[in-house]
């Protein structure tokens, strides 16, 4: 048993430009990628298509490499970019603000701030490190997959350097702790809420399975990346934060779940993964799925479709970090009759956007939003219904949706 293992074992059991032609990938990018909430063997039926000239799948393909030629010029990205210090005095602390806090109209400093659910206050944008975060995780898994469709080494190179930047360079890496992840002004300079904003590190770990062939990505980096991903793993299951957050019964538990279970796979404690996966039956799926597959804990928020989907993202990604240890929430009822498949169900009609959602949702929904969920629904479950009704989101979504590239229509 290690250590991470014995220390989760004391816890509770909560836990389009036009690109021109396909560029066919190198030998060191064709092998398959170690990816672990992605599925390798899609990704490489999708890079066949690519490489016929599959007409379906060229749209995708084209929007994909228009993003990652932009991503080259993209950052690089450091917490040492903001000029607010940290309660700490370091600025590589990672620092955030909740996103639905407010200043008290009531009192002349505005102090404590009040809450608004559902309404996001623009100052979190002001030099805070959550935008920057962002904008790293989602520039590397675009260079990341155009590397891996193309082999073009240049696509990995200006991954690398964001890597680097973010997770390595002694000069601008990030601690790896989020102790002053979403502070709310007059009330906490800290709290657990912050690990929800780190959820792509899920996206990060595939990401670096994509690059793992890359000649520029070394043994240095690689092992360096592996200590800090440890680091964060250690505060995730030993800190107040991290604990607190893992107590937690909607999405933020489901997304604490699937970063300690990706960052356990992903450092080699396939013990602690698997753990975590059994955990989550009873923990996850059994507590916020009902039998008419609602969610509650999302139900109650202000945009509680949007909540209800990304809590939903969460559970799938568990399912497929499951496959890797023989754990199977794809297909896994709670004894009350709650599932991923049955809270699917009840959402996605309202891709649909004539039809009505029950609940409040006060920003709009877009269909888009549906893609991911029903293109992986479609390969996981095999029924022609997910099928049907990806084909009734209006065709200039999907096409160049890069679920076409991740979950490539069956053959």
């Amino acid at each position: 048993m290690t250590r991470t293992t014995r220390a989760l074992a004391r816890m509770p059991v909560l836990l389009a430009t036009l690109v021109g032609p396909p560029r066919l990938p190198s030998q060191a990018a064709v092998e398959s990628p170690r990816v672990y909430s992605l599925r390798a063997d899609a990704l490489a039926r999708a890079r066949e298509r690519i490489a016929s000239g599959d007409p379906t799948i060229q749209p995708a393909y084209r929007r994909l490499i228009a993003d990652a030629d932009r991503a080259l010029q993209a950052g690089p990205f450091s917490v040492m970019d903001k000029q607010r210090l940290p309660p700490s005095g370091d600025k590589h602390d990672y620092i955030s603000m909740g996103p639905y806090w407010w200043p008290d109209p009531t009192r002349p400093d505005g102090l404590p701030y009040v809450r608004k659910d559902g309404e996001r206050n623009p100052e979190i944008t002001r030099d805070y490190d959550a935008p920057r975060f962002g904008a790293m995780t989602g520039a590397v898994t675009t260079l990341a997959l155009a590397y891996y469709f193309t082999g073009e080494e240049r696509y990995a190179e200006r991954a690398a350097l964001l890597l680097r930047t973010w997770f390595l360079n002694p000069a601008t890496a990030m601690n790896p702790n989020l102790r002053f992840g979403q502070r709310v002004p007059g009330i906490t300079e800290g709290r657990a809420a912050g690990i929800i904003e780190t959820r792509r590190l899920v996206d990060v770990i595939d990401a670096l399975g994509a690059l793992e062939r890359s000649p520029v990505w070394t043994d240095a980096d690689r092992r360096g990346v592996r200590e800090w991903m440890s680091a964060y793993l250690r505060w995730l299951l030993t800190s107040d934060i991290g604990t607190d957050e893992r107590r937690a019964r909607n999405n933020h538990g489901t997304w604490y779940d699937a970063q300690v279970a990706s960052l356990a796979l992903f450092t080699g404690d396939t013990a602690l993964a698997r753990a975590t996966l059994e955990a989550s039956k009873a923990g996850r799926i059994g507590s916020q799925v009902t039998a008419d597959g609602r969610q509650p804990h999302e139900l109650v928020r202000t945009r509680s479709l949007a909540y209800s989907a990304m809590n939903l993202e969460g559970l799938y990604r568990l399912a497929e970090l499951g496959r890797h240890v023989g754990v199977d929430l794809w297909t896994y009822q709670s004894p009350e009759g709650g599932s991923i498949r049955r809270a699917l169900d009840y959402i996605v009609p309202y891709a649909d956007t004539t039809l009505p959602w029950p609940g409040r949702q006060i920003t709009r929904m877009e269909p888009e939003a549906f893609v991911l969920l029903l293109a992986r629904a479609r390969l996981v479950y095999g029924d022609a219904r997910y099928d049907s009704l990806l084909k009734k989101i209006p065709g200039d979504v999907t096409l160049s949706h890069r679920a076409r590239l991740l979950y490539p229509d069956p053959d």
